[in-house]
């Protein structure tokens, strides 16, 4: 774990503060042994507090930078409803026959839980005026959604022409010399709120659907599947860029 800096951090730097004169004024120790002391704590204190704090990375594009915070923190709000989402499943999904059912939810929801780590890592790869992103690695990206396009149906192959019709966009700015990658994170954070809304709705299908019946079952295995979808959409943004 990289060390703080105390100055960083005031609680930390009174902590030392307070250290250092109690051990100077009441427990009358000699300087030379408390000061190092004292500033061992400061530096311990800002290091915990340091941890944690979300990491931050500098990007050259202050709008980019703005615009994966946001997305960051619409990443952990998805893994809070994802979280919530599940532990309601868990409850109201008890019967033995709705098991497989519940399962399906979970592995969902599970998922949820990559996401704010991935960011992260897009974030890495995004920092500095040397990554933009390059017309071959847009159509990388592309010609691996219009694969699984060609071989997915229904919600999921909507899902996967969404996709595909950003990237398009994406590549006309790269190739126009702009910089693609604020487009990139912003089809990211629509795929993100996308993808907060289907949770809400089966969120409501398990609240107020009879699921014994196969109508209202297969409502929430299309649905899981097809939030699992925008999480394999999100993975394909995110793998090159």
């Amino acid at each position: 774990m990289k060390l703080a800096n105390p100055l960083q951090y005031p609680i930390a730097v009174l902590a030392g503060g307070i250290l250092l004169v109690a051990g100077v004024r009441l427990g009358r120790l000699p300087s030379v042994v408390v000061v190092p002391v004292a500033a061992a704590v400061a530096i311990s204190a800002a290091t915990v507090l340091q941890s944690r704090q979300p990491e931050t990375f500098a990007l050259e594009n202050p709008a980019l930078d703005r615009q994966l915070q946001q997305v960051r923190q619409q990443a952990q709000d998805l893994v809070q409803q994802a979280a919530a989402l599940q532990t309601e499943a868990q409850q109201l999904l008890t019967d033995v026959h709705e098991l497989e059912l519940l399962g399906t939810v979970r592995y969902a929801c599970d998922r949820s839980r990559e996401l704010p780590a991935k960011i992260d890592q897009l974030s890495r790869r995004l920092s500095g005026r040397d990554s933009l992103l390059s017309v071959d690695d847009l159509q990388k990206q592309l010609a691996e959604v219009q694969q699984k396009q060609r071989t997915s149906s229904g919600v999921a192959r909507d899902q996967w022409s969404k996709l595909a019709t950003s990237l398009q966009r994406n590549i006309q700015l790269a190739k126009q010399g702009e910089d693609a990658r604020e487009a990139q994170v912003v089809s990211l954070s629509t795929l993100i709120l996308d993808a907060a809304g289907v949770l809400q709705q089966l969120q409501n299908q398990l609240r107020t659907a009879d699921l014994t019946t196969t109508a209202a079952a297969e409502e929430v295995r299309s649905l899981s599947d097809e939030f699992n979808s925008m999480q394999e959409n999100m993975d394909v943004l995110m793998a090159n860029s």
